[in-house]
């Protein structure tokens, strides 16, 4: 299993699953082998194997649309627990804990932070790793925009505040980011077309 990114104290895996693609990422401590899940989106066999192989202790969600979710059923069966936002955990079929905002999960010795980013759906959470440039902004933010808001729930304001308040304010130019769907970028990248997005509102 070659690893999407890596450095001395991460590994950063990346599988593409479902009739939409969504990307499912697993983020690996290496000193102590223990690993976290974020988005059981689909394919629940393949992603049971996943985390059978590379030790995943949890599971935490990006948001609660169906293409997320559908894998949440079979891997709470297998014994892993799944964390929401309580904005989001109607949408989902069942769940263990509740995702607050500016929290830290430890995954080993790796501090994963939690930041509330709204917009997309009222709950949507981006999760950052401490001391590394990796930021994982579920359908917040994609190469080219900000994530669709005309579904029940979404607010094109509300995505956009999230994006300069929460993203472009917060986080070095560098920061990497891994959506949702689709290759990752970076804030450097996106961050000149903010005015564009705002004029066409989507």
């Amino acid at each position: 299993m070659t690893p999407h990114w890596s450095d001395s104290r991460i590994d950063v895996h990346r599988y593409v699953v479902g009739p939409v693609d969504n990307n499912v990422f697993i983020i690996r401590c290496k000193e102590t082998g223990d690993a976290l899940l974020i988005d059981a989106a689909n394919e629940h066999d393949k992603l049971l194997e996943i985390c059978q192989a590379l030790n995943v202790r949890r599971v935490i969600e990006t948001h609660g649309h169906w293409d997320h979710i559908q894998a949440v059923p079979a891997i709470r069966d297998a014994g892993y627990e799944v964390g929401v936002t309580a904005e989001d955990a109607a949408m989902l079929p069942s769940y263990d804990f509740i995702l607050e905002d500016e929290a830290v999960i430890e995954v080993g010795r790796l501090r994963i932070h939690t930041h509330h980013t709204p917009g997309h759906t009222p709950g949507s959470m981006s999760f950052s790793v401490e001391g590394s440039p990796l930021l994982f902004s579920g359908d917040t933010l994609f190469p080219g925009g900000p994530g669709n808001t005309s579904f029940d729930g979404g607010d094109f304001a509300t995505i956009m505040k999230s994006l300069e308040d929460r993203m472009f304010s917060a986080f070095p130019a560098d920061t990497l980011v891994l959506p949702g769907h689709g290759l990752d970028t970076t804030l450097a990248t996106e961050a000149p077309h903010l005015d564009e997005w705002a004029d066409r509102g989507w």
